[in-house]
């Protein structure tokens, strides 16, 4: 009797080290799929915004916006006003740069400077 309490006891530490395992090996696999998604969305967040002031909703024309890239995505220059843009997706928020910028600009802590080389 002892001897059958002992192979069910080695069977069920077997198959709990065998579920351990998988168990392991379905995180890491899930942690890399969360980094692959969160890449993914970056990359197309990144391609996107290259097309947006080509846009229907692009309030501004397009020849007058000036793409920067980082840490925001351009300026629009219109008639009376110069628009800093800041292009979002899926749902994305502003970093804390971008948010640092945005009070910058809407304190009116922006100048002009100008440099001449000779």
């Amino acid at each position: 009797m002892d001897l059958i309490f002992l192979a069910i006891a080695v069977v069920l530490i077997a198959v709990i080290v065998f579920l351990i395992k998988k168990i392991f090996k379905l995180r890491a696999r899930i942690d890399s799929l969360r980094f692959d998604k969160s890449s993914q969305s970056v990359r197309y967040g990144k391609m996107t915004e290259q097309f947006i002031p080509f846009t229907e909703q692009f309030p501004f024309p397009p020849e007058r916006f000036r793409f920067l890239g980082s840490p925001i995505d351009g300026i629009a220059f219109d008639e009376d006003e110069i628009i800093f843009c800041e292009f979002k997706t899926a749902g994305s928020t502003l970093s804390e740069k971008q948010r640092k910028i945005k009070e910058l600009v809407e304190r009116k802590k922006v100048k002009w400077s100008e440099f001449n080389l000779r």
